[in-house]
């Protein structure tokens, strides 16, 4: 009978262990549903999304008040089209502008918003209007190698 109990605790503790596990799992993957508020959906279209990825956050003054649910080419424009799901309990006026921004100097990218002025907020499924696009790292380079080897070359020294 002793036995018995002994089993039954050492299976409870194993499973308590594989269920905190995937719930560390699921947070650290940022898969966890938020619960407290219910999302609405703002779309933003940049010239060039660089490196941004779908469940990218979208932050306001450095606090994560969105993801970014969806990224796809619009074919009209041929511009990228981001789909934000932002939290409800934050709202934004009708001219706030979307930056996609990097944390470092070769971190994740998200996007920055910065709020503007207009009485209006937006509502569900506008489209923000004012974007920036993503420095690309590569592009700077380039045009920093560009521009060095156009300059003209020193005179010679006179003698």
């Amino acid at each position: 009978m002793k036995r018995t109990t002994l089993d039954l605790w050492v299976g409870l503790f194993a499973a308590l262990g594989c269920a905190a596990l995937l719930f560390l799992a699921l947070r650290a993957a940022n898969l966890t549903t938020s619960v407290a508020n219910e999302p609405y959906t703002l779309y933003a279209e940049f010239d060039n999304i660089g490196g941004l990825k779908v469940k990218a956050p979208v932050k306001m003054a450095g606090v994560v008040v969105g993801r970014v649910a969806g990224i796809e080419l619009d074919r009209k424009s041929f511009r990228a089209r981001a789909t934000l799901v932002v939290d409800k309990s934050y709202t934004f006026s009708r001219d706030v502008s979307a930056e996609i921004l990097t944390s470092g100097l070769l971190g994740e990218q998200y996007i920055g918003l910065m709020q503007g002025g207009d009485p209006d907020d937006l509502a569900e499924n506008d489209t923000i209007k004012l974007t920036s696009s993503a420095m690309v790292l590569e592009q700077l380079i380039g045009k920093f190698m560009l521009n060095a080897a156009e300059k003209p070359s020193a005179p010679p020294a006179a003698e």
